[in-house]
C-alpha cells in the first residue's frame, strides 16, 4: 500500500482538477481537495483493494465531500428570494407544510436526480453547470432533470 506522502503526490493534481471542474473558485477548490485527502487518510486504515483501486475509492470520497459542500452551501441560500416573516400564522403553516413536503419529495429520489434539483434549483446552476459539476453528461442531465421534476410533481400534486 502506497505512503500518504506517495497517494498525495499521485492523486493531488487529479484530485484537484476534478474539484475545480465543480466549484466555481480556485480557493474553495483547493479547501475541498484538502478535506478529500484528510478525509482519505483518515479512512486509510479502512481502504480494502479488493472492494475497490485506490483510484475509485479516492475519487468516490471526492464526489460525496463535493456533494456535502453543495448541501452546506444551500441552507445558507433563500428558496426564491428573500421571503420575510409572514405576520399571518396561516401563511407560515402552510409554507412549513410545504417545505416539509418537499423535502420528503427529494429525499425519496435517487441521488443523482437530487443532486441535479439542488444544483439547479437551490443552487440557480444552468443544466451544463450542473453536467460538469456532477460529472454527468449533459444529454444525461437534461434525461434526469425531466424525470425528476416528473416525479416531484406525482408527489406533490
Amino acid at each position: 500500500m502506497m505512503q500518504k506522502q506517495e497517494l498525495y503526490s499521485t492523486y493531488r493534481d487529479r484530485v484537484l482538477a476534478y474539484v475545480s471542474a465543480r466549484v466555481e473558485n480556485r480557493q474553495d477548490a483547493e479547501d475541498l481537495c484538502s478535506d478529500v485527502f484528510e478525509q482519505v487518510f483518515r479512512s486509510l486504515p479502512r481502504y480494502d483493494p479488493a472492494k475497490a483501486t485506490m483510484n475509485t475509492w479516492i475519487f468516490t470520497i471526492a464526489r460525496y465531500t463535493l456533494i456535502n459542500h453543495f448541501q452546506r452551501g444551500r441552507k445558507n441560500l433563500p428558496l426564491c428570494g428573500e421571503i420575510p416573516a409572514p405576520d399571518d400564522p396561516e401563511a407560515s403553516l402552510l409554507r412549513e407544510e410545504t417545505l416539509s413536503r418537499m423535502a420528503a419529495a427529494l429525499s425519496g429520489m435517487e441521488q443523482d436526480m437530487r443532486d441535479i434539483i439542488i444544483l439547479r434549483y437551490y443552487q440557480g446552476c444552468s443544466l451544463k453547470t450542473v453536467s460538469s459539476r456532477t460529472g454527468i453528461s449533459y444529454g444525461m442531465v437534461k434525461v434526469k432533470h425531466k424525470k425528476a421534476l416528473e416525479t416531484l410533481r406525482r408527489q406533490l400534486v
